[in-house]
C-alpha cells in the first residue's frame, strides 16, 4: 500500500473513530449535573484538543507501522486506541465514572509504554505521544476528581 495512503487511512480511522464515538456518547444532562472540580476546562476546549491529538496519534502510529508493523510498539499503539475509544462509552454512555477512571489509567499506562518502546525505534513517534500523555494525565486527574466529588 502507498505509504501516504496508509497515513490518510490512519488519520481517518483515528479521528473518524474518535469523532463518531464522541458524537454517539456526547455528554448530556447527566454529565451537566455532576459536580466538577475548579480546573474543569470549558467544553469547547475538548474538540480542538482531541482533533490535534488524534492527528498526532495517527502520525505516530503510521511511523511505527512503516518499519515495525508487528512490533510490541505497534501492538501498544493499537491497545491505546482501543482504550481511548472505550473511555467515552464507559464514562458517558454507561455513566460509570469509576470504570472510566480504570480505563483512562490503563490508557495512560499504555501511552507511556508506547513512548518508552517507541523511543528505541523512532524518537519522533515517541515525541508525538508526549502531548497525548500530558492530556490523558490531566484527564485522569479530572476523571478522578469527578469521581471523588460525586461519590
Amino acid at each position: 500500500m502507498n505509504r501516504y495512503l496508509a497515513l490518510a487511512l490512519l488519520i481517518l480511522l483515528v479521528s473518524g473513530g474518535g469523532l463518531a464515538i464522541g458524537y454517539l456518547t456526547a455528554p448530556g444532562d447527566w454529565y451537566a449535573a455532576l459536580e466538577k472540580p475548579f480546573f474543569n476546562p470549558p467544553g469547547w476546549v475538548f474538540g480542538p484538543a482531541w482533533t490535534t491529538l488524534y492527528v498526532l496519534i495517527a502520525v505516530a502510529g503510521w511511523r511505527i507501522l512503516q518499519a515495525h508493523a508487528g512490533s510490541v510498539t505497534m501492538k501498544l499503539w493499537w491497545a491505546q486506541l482501543a482504550l481511548n475509544f472505550a473511555w467515552s462509552p464507559a464514562f458517558f454512555a454507561l455513566q460509570q465514572i469509576g470504570l472510566g477512571l480504570v480505563i483512562i489509567l490503563m490508557l495512560l499506562a499504555t501511552i507511556l509504554a508506547f513512548i518508552a518502546t517507541a523511543w528505541r525505534r523512532d524518537k519522533l513517534a515517541a515525541w508525538l505521544f508526549v502531548p497525548y500523555a500530558a492530556w490523558v494525565a490531566f484527564a485522569s486527574t479530572l476523571n478522578g476528581a469527578i469521581l471523588v466529588l460525586n461519590a
